[in-house]
């Protein structure tokens, strides 16, 4: 299966925030790896693309490992400020900081790490998903399906048009 950047969702990839700021070097090792596993599941059985899809839907994106990194960090950061010294409080004031920025920005210092260690975004986790469904036929009957409705809106148009 040969699939470029074009065939996959390459439109919508380049409207997310956090791929925009994330190294080339980075972003071509992500989608290498989406296209590798792609081509792996896709000759595989349909038992195997299943599971490997209930793995994608358990795969943590960008977002849930910034979160859960931040909240871990700003807990204990006032954990400590109330407990030790009121030092400790800078944490969180830098974390909810770097949140905010992410939020606003799309990027914040820990992004190039977690990118750089394959951390993916929703999108190119749905990506391979989406990918797999396909390879796994789950679109063939929706394909019969969306051009009945064509052909119905069609109908109805040239109905309205002739009345």
């Amino acid at each position: 299966m040969n699939i470029s950047r074009v065939e996959r969702m390459g439109s919508s990839k380049e409207t997310d925030r956090v791929r925009r700021h994330t190294s080339s070097e980075a972003l071509a090792r992500i989608d290498r790896q989406i296209e590798e596993n792609i081509r792996r599941y896709s000759g595989q059985s349909s038992s195997a693309i299943s599971k490997r899809i209930q793995e994608l839907e358990s795969e943590w994106d960008i977002e849930r490992w910034l979160e859960t990194n931040a909240s871990a960090l700003a807990f204990t950061g006032t954990v400590l400020g109330l407990t030790v010294s009121k030092k400790w409080l800078v944490i969180p004031l830098i974390v909810t900081g770097f949140l905010f920025q992410h939020a606003v920005q799309g990027w914040c210092p820990p992004v190039p790490i977690l990118r750089r260690s394959g951390i993916r975004t929703r999108g190119e986790i749905d990506e391979e998903k989406f990918a797999l469904k396909v390879a796994r036929g789950d679109f063939k009957r929706q394909k019969a399906d969306v051009t009945r409705q064509i052909a119905h809106i069609k109908r109805l148009i040239e109905e309205v048009r002739t009345a």
